[in-house]
């Protein structure tokens, strides 16, 4: 069964201090459902609210309160007083290619002696691998700082160690029991570190190194804004909290992809149709980072630093283009494995009973499993696990989740069963050994079983606010931009509109020939307000299509948008969906 024949359940957001609500539309002037967003959000009165709309860059806080600062730009110092060569390592996704470029452009304006490195996905996997720190030795590197990465790479660390390499660790995952022996390792998710903000990007935590160094040594801030493109770019692609410091780093970042983005964004940004818009974290999310993300999956991960550190045009173009190309043949792949992992579910006897998803191919591509276990989670809404055979013989793969079970945890049941695994409530990577695959499927079945309720497995959208199509200003629209950047945290907000009805121009677009179904343009009214159509767009959702075309009406969950088409811009709806009838149980 696909998602789209399972019933979401739509739940209203209780509303805010309702006495702090009035206070704001008093003293902001704005309408009362916006302050009512802004009470939900815990800003509750004028000052906080001004800090909200308005980010300042002195709302970033010091990074020598991050644990072991100190130590990371003293043995960076060093390092480039005594001519030693740095090499940069990262992880080969978008945060840790972003994290890698941000650290080496800084550094590449204090000394020469420095490269970088990001490891295979297929030969080496994620982390620090043994080939990288070898790679290191060869080309006589004595200190590796690695991002986004590293935090629980105890036996990569003491082998560096014993060949002379020191290492400096800037992560943002969640470390292990015991820190590696690094020089420095800097974490926000240490037990023992009082740093405010705890959910950095890998990018953001380079960032802050970077902070700290030009702070120390009275470099001027100017010359490190620039690299907040970098890091709007890897907290859309991680799916980091746009909260607090990454909300400031994400707005300053943003600002500067819109209006003087480096050359290799620049070329990515026109390769995906944006020269002309206002880009968001959405665009960066659909648009951009899986362009850059294709370089690791298809090629090398070194060829997206080579983009985002490129001080030539022609050549980011060159570049830009080459990894476009490896996106669209990284789109060919993951179609073609969705649809054999859907065809495999559906063949299943017993998948009805089935809490959980795991399927295995050994000829799928390692680089788009993640893909594609997204992909399953939208058809079957289930904890799902996408396997494959990789080069060293081992299986591994990827697994994604649903809201509110503990993914990572879940797996962790299985770890006896597994060479290693990683990741987070959401998301994980796992290896294991061949002859391990069905026993470790039904262990993870048992699990999530015995852990899943009914309500998890039940789609649910959280819906903030009623709204009216008359409430639709120029003015609401405007201020609701004001929100933005929108992400974990601060997600756009989801509006309920009842009884509505297209206006006879409602049309089918896109193929329905794909798995995933074609998608509804709709021109929508209610009956107070007969003459005032709103655009809006509803993917996935053709079969809705007869009962509007006859005039019958339907009560929609949606967000706001700015929709551009031909250098035309205007607002419209994003239905996340829809229920026949005038009423509903809200």
């Amino acid at each position: 069964m696909d998602s789209n024949n399972r019933e979401k359940q739509w739940i209203l957001r209780e509303s805010g201090n309702p006495i702090c609500t009035r206070e704001l539309v008093q003293d902001l002037g704005i309408d009362e459902v916006l302050a009512n967003l802004l009470v939900q959000r815990g800003i509750k009165n004028q000052d906080k609210a001004r800090e909200f709309f308005s980010p300042k860059l002195n709302m970033l806080h010091d990074p020598f309160l991050m644990k072991d600062m100190d130590k990371a730009v003293d043995r960076i110092h060093k390092a480039i007083r005594t001519n030693e060569k740095i090499l940069i390592y990262g992880d080969y996704d978008v945060d840790g290619t972003s994290a890698v470029s941000l650290v080496f452009s800084f550094l590449r304006t204090l000394t020469n002696n420095l490269d970088y490195y990001i490891p295979d996905r297929y030969d080496e996997g994620y982390g620090i691998s043994m080939n990288g720190v070898d790679w290191a030795k060869k080309h006589n590197c004595t200190l590796i700082i690695a991002l986004d990465c590293g935090i629980k790479e105890h036996l990569a660390v003491e082998y560096a160690a014993k060949l002379g390499i020191d290492f400096i660790i800037c992560d943002h995952h969640l470390p292990g029991g015991e820190l590696p022996p690094a020089v420095a390792t800097l974490d926000p998710r240490r037990e023992d570190c009082s740093y405010p903000y705890d959910d950095l990007s890998g990018c953001g935590v380079g960032f802050k190194l970077v902070q700290a160094y030009a702070l120390h040594f009275n470099i001027p801030f100017e010359r490190i804004y620039p690299l907040l493109d970098l890091v709007a770019v890897s907290i859309a692609a991680d799916l980091v909290s746009v909260t607090g410091e990454n909300r400031v780093l994400a707005h300053f970042g943003l600002k500067i992809l819109n209006e003087s983005p480096r050359k290799g964004l620049l070329s990515m940004i026109k390769l995906s149709g944006l020269e002309n818009h206002r880009i968001t974290i959405d665009d960066i999310v659909f648009k951009i980072a899986p362009r850059i993300n294709a370089a690791g999956r298809m090629e090398s991960g070194r060829m997206a630093v080579d983009l985002l550190t490129s001080e030539n045009i022609g050549d980011a173009q060159r570049i830009g283009k080459a990894i476009n190309d490896h996106n669209n043949e990284r789109k060919n792949i993951d179609r073609k494995i969705t649809q054999e992992a859907i065809q495999m579910v559906r063949e299943w006897p017993d998948f009805t009973h089935l809490n959980s998803i795991v399927v295995y191919n050994p000829d799928w591509s390692k680089g788009v499993v993640g893909i594609v276990a997204s992909r399953l989670v939208e058809a079957y809404y289930r904890p799902t696990i996408v396997l494959t055979k990789s080069s060293n013989g081992f299986i591994s793969g990827s697994a994604r989740s649903i809201a509110g079970f503990d993914l990572y945890e879940a797996i962790g049941a299985c770890s006896d069963l597994l060479i290693n695994f990683g990741g987070h409530t959401y998301a994980a990577g796992l290896t294991m050994r061949e002859e391990n695959i069905e026993r470790f499927k039904a262990r993870f079945e048992e699990v999530v079983k015995s852990k899943i309720t009914k309500e998890i497995l039940t789609p649910i959208i959280n819906i903030d606010a009623f709204l009216e199509f008359r409430q639709i200003t120029p003015k609401f629209f405007r201020l609701l931009k004001m929100f933005q950047p929108f992400g974990p945290g601060n997600q756009s907000p989801v509006f309920m509109t009842k009884s509505v009805y297209d206006n006879g121009n409602g049309r089918i677009v896109g193929s329905t020939t794909t798995s995933r179904g074609a998608h509804l343009k709709l021109e929508l009214i209610q009956e107070d307000a007969p003459y005032r159509a709103v655009s809006a767009i509803a993917f996935n959702m053709s079969e809705y299509f007869n009962h509007l075309a006859a005039g019958e009406p339907v009560d929609i969950c949606y967000t706001i948008a700015e929709n551009y088409y031909r250098s035309l811009t205007n607002i419209q709806l994003r239905i996340k969906d829809l229920r026949e009838g005038k009423d509903t149980s809200i």
